[in-house]
């Protein structure tokens, strides 16, 4: 449910309204618990660097102007006004922010211009689609250097680490600074009780999680509601009764006065000036859950106000009670409304928590779909907003975390430390990506991107020089957590990557599988088998694998590919690409099916979509072929109608299994209905199969020690410690077929025995060549081709027998065909050292060292 959408349609105003004022309500629970709370311990942690008070009020004053203004020009103008303006079709956090730089200006390592994407509708109204010059420059200087992609996602991958550490220390900080208000009425109660208490309260607080942010929200938006008008009531009420003269503060001269007066003081003190915006990423993380307008009306019409009158009031006590600074928060309660309001703020301080928890799971939902997590199990919890999850292992796993850092630091001081710094690198981490979505997809004019950087950029980038100077005073840990969940993304995302490449370079073609039919014996028995893979063309090799170790296989084979895509959600009715594999009568097909990475997985009626979607094909492959009878030209409606083209031969097929025989998938010419009554037959005969891999993944021997330990270790660790494909799937544990075999994959020579030195002095070839002034730079290029075969003879046998298994598996390639094809390429301006590199990779791989015949072509080919 969109609430935003429905503004379209006169009749459904009512409506719209109100679900967007349920909304804003609901966020109050659910959002700015965060930024609510920030009240307890702002001062507190400000005035706890050697900053005094001193009768002039001059630091008082100045620290209430800055806590204003950075609540103004953070949350209210940056986040309310431009960043939840970069939502990536309705969603956000820091990934949206990538997702929307991937497709729209092609700056992630993912491409987003396979044909998967095709036919896939992109919410690209009101934007430019003319480049401006700031976002060419842009974009050619991303396309130009690959290393830049890769330091943009790593930066977005710290953005997630400080994300989830955040997620680790606001419960903490929350709760903790909650009930220690308790010990202002208790001073003899030791810290070991006010620590048990915070304990307790976090438990209940992860023990409610699986109840989901739509039941959570309707509890939590009442107290949330009764803290904010408490403590606007209690604003109001020190101001006029201690000093109403602090309305002055509102003026930025007071911050110029406060650093004259304190100095260096005063800058280190700005640590706890920055937590009264922590928990502002929530409102663009969270934005899933809700919709822009209700988070806007919700900041705008009550939170802001009263977190500002809040602030207020409690310098206006502390101008006349300097004495009381450490618990000045709770001393500025009035005494008849103390115990109301320490027991509304620690289950506000609870409350608090589930802002940054729901960013966590949004952010971890995220990252899994685009494969830079490791599998876990994501529950919906709401049939209305599909963004409402709830993630077990990630909510047990922070529930653990935080009471380690509670029952370790027991002091708010040190955790503050900690908190403030993570929470600020993600604003200034968002700043960054939006001054790239500013420039590239809203392509707007570079001296609006230049401003948006430097006022919110340097502000943030001040906050993050004071924060960095409590390093050894807690700041260290938000770093560790971001360190250890980069890694552990980073290696998990690269073992896939990898994994999914050496299925890709060793994939094999039907052709050369049909022709090991009559000597492998191949037989068909009844029924569908669904073998999942990330080939998208070709065969994967794993079920090439069990073909040859036991050669039988399904009347209906459907290779299934899942594409995660670089956008929210993909519209169901373009989801599945269908394509033929091979000749009618083999009754093999391809189905690709595209998901967002917010789309929800719905793989119980899966099948049976599959299917529909197969007759579908089948229909309008029958409608084309009628067409092209009557001499008209068929009209191809979308991608799914494209066959794959694989030149293959008929084949006898042995067929001594009872079931059926396989003439009845040689018509290849009957209607569609014929078609689905066959399907519906094998399925019914037969049932249905999954098949899946379960590679084993290791390093090469020649692989580096850092890169064998990623790979072998932590990667391996994780794979065997996560939810398995099967399970994520949804596969049914009586129809799976696991099929394993060994990925080693790492390195791009060793899969095929070659040593480290060939590819090298290879690659050395056409490293002496350039192309640069348009002259060809001459080397000595006979003394190294002479290196390489005294080093080739040295492996010759080895090579040999590596050449002889490529032929077996149909991995060959011909290396005049590919130097045609790169020539082509070149007439793309592909880059000369890409085109070296793949020319390089494909001389080894196909074994054609010696290539003194070939050398026009490559010569032709380089320049």
């Amino acid at each position: 449910m969109d609430p935003e959408s429905a503004s379209h349609s006169g009749g459904l105003r009512p409506n719209f309204y109100t679900t967007t004022l349920c909304l804003a309500y609901q966020s109050l629970g659910i959002v700015y618990g965060d930024l609510s709370i920030s009240p307890i311990y702002v001062y507190k942690s400000t005035f706890a660097h050697g900053l005094n008070l001193y009768a002039e009020d001059h630091e008082i004053l100045g620290v209430l102007s800055m806590v204003f203004w950075t609540l103004t020009i953070i949350p209210l103008c940056k986040y309310i006004i431009f960043v939840l303006g970069a939502d990536d079709n309705g969603e956000g956090g820091t990934f949206a922010l990538y997702s929307s730089l991937c497709r729209h200006s092609r700056m992630g390592l993912w491409n987003t211009v396979h044909p998967e994407y095709e036919s896939i509708p992109s919410d690209c109204s009101g934007l430019s689609t003319k480049d401006t010059r700031m976002s060419s420059l842009i974009k050619k200087f991303f396309e130009k250097h690959k290393s830049s992609k890769i330091v943009l996602l790593l930066v977005v991958f710290i953005g997630v680490g400080m994300i989830i550490g955040d997620g680790i220390l606001t419960p903490t900080m929350s709760v903790l600074s909650a009930v220690s208000g308790i010990r202002i009425k208790a001073p003899d109660l030791h810290e070991n009780y006010t620590v048990l208490i915070a304990c307790i309260i976090l438990v209940g607080l992860f023990a409610l999680q699986h109840f989901g942010t739509h039941k959570v929200g309707f509890l939590f938006a009442p107290i949330m509601l009764t803290w904010l008008l408490c403590i606007c009531g209690v604003g109001i009420y020190n101001i006029f009764h201690w000093n109403p003269g602090v309305i002055r503060a509102l003026s930025p001269y007071y911050i110029y006065n406060f650093f004259k007066i304190t100095g260096r003081v005063g800058w280190s003190s700005l640590g706890g000036v920055v937590l009264c915006v922590t928990g502002t990423e929530a409102m663009f993380a969270d934005l899933g859950h809700f919709s822009k307008l209700s988070i806007r009306i919700a900041f705008t019409a009550l939170v802001y106000p009263c977190l500002v009158l809040a602030y207020m009031g409690e310098a206006a006590y502390l101008s006349k009670n300097k004495k009381d600074l450490r618990w000045s928060f709770y001393m500025a309660i009035p005494e008849v409304m103390f115990w109301p309001v320490v027991i509304i703020a620690t289950l506000a301080s609870a409350v608090g928590s589930q802002a940054i928890i729901s960013a966590t799971f949004s952010i971890v939902s995220q990252c899994r779909a685009l494969r830079c997590f490791p599998r876990v199990k994501i529950k919906h919890t709401s049939n209305q907003i599909h963004g409402r999850i709830y993630i077990p292992e990630v909510n047990w796993m922070l529930m653990v975390l935080c009471l380690a850092v509670v029952i370790g630091f027991r002091d708010t001081h040190m955790i503050g430390n900690a908190y403030g710094l993570a929470g600020v690198t993600v604003m200034f981490i968002t700043t960054c990506l939006m001054f790239l979505i500013i420039s590239t997809v809203w392509k707007q004019k570079v001296i609006v991107a230049f401003l948006f950087f430097v006022i919110f950029g340097s502000l943030e980038l001040l906050y993050i020089s004071a924060c960095l100077g409590k390093v050894h005073h807690g700041g260290w840990l938000p770093l560790v957590f971001a360190l250890v969940i980069v890694s552990l993304m980073s290696i998990w995302n690269y073992g896939t990557v990898k994994k999914d490449a050496f299925e890709l370079d060793n994939k094999v073609s039907l052709d050369r599988l049909l022709s090991f039919g009559p000597s492998l014996g191949i037989t068909r028995v009844p029924g569908i088998c669904l073998v999942y893979s990330k080939v998208a063309f070709g065969l994967p090799p794993m079920f090439a694998h069990f073909v040859t170790n036991f050669p039988t296989f399904h009347h209906t084979l459907i290779f299934v590919t899942l594409k995660y895509l670089m956008i929210p959600k993909v519209p169901l009715g373009e989801r599945f690409l269908v394509n033929r594999i091979g000749p009618p009568e083999l009754s093999i097909f391809r189905c690709i099916v595209r998901y967002g990475y917010k789309d929800v997985k719905d793989f119980y009626n899966f099948e049976t979509q599959l299917i529909e979607k197969v007759a579908e094909f089948l229909k309008q492959e029958r409608n084309s072929e009628e067409l092209a009878v009557r001499g008209q030209s068929p009209n191809l409606i979308s991608a799914a109608t494209r066959n794959e083209v694989y030149g293959c031969r008929a084949v006898h097929w042995s067929d001594d299994v009872s079931g059926g025989s396989s003439e009845q998938w040689r018509d290849g010419v009957g209607s569609a209905e014929q078609w689905m009554k066959k399907l519906m037959e094998a399925r019914e005969a037969g049932g249905m199969a999954y098949m899946v891999g379960n590679p084993y993944v290791e390093a090469s021997e020649v692989s580096p020690f850092l890169k064998k330990f990623a790979i072998d270790v932590v990667y391996n660790f994780l794979r065997r410690n996560c939810r398995r494909p099967a399970v994520t799937l949804g596969i049914p544990h009586t129809s799976l077929i696991e099929v394993g075999m060994l990925y080693q994959s790492f390195h791009a020579l060793s899969a095929f025995g070659c040593k480290q030195e060939v590819r090298n002095l290879v690659y050395l070839r056409f490293q002496e060549t350039t192309a640069y002034n348009g002259s060809r730079y001459k080397s000595d290029t006979e003394g190294h081709l002479e290196k390489l075969l005294e080093r080739e003879k040295e492996d010759k046998n080895l090579l040999g027998k590596c050449i002889e298994e490529l032929k077996k598996k149909g991995l060959e390639f011909d290396l005049l065909k590919e130097v045609d094809a790169l020539r082509r390429a070149k007439s793309l301006r592909v880059e000369a050292k890409a085109v070296r590199k793949m020319l390089c990779s494909a001389i080894c791989i196909s074994g054609n060292l010696h290539w003194h015949s070939y050398e026009t072509n490559l010569d032709d080919c380089l320049y």
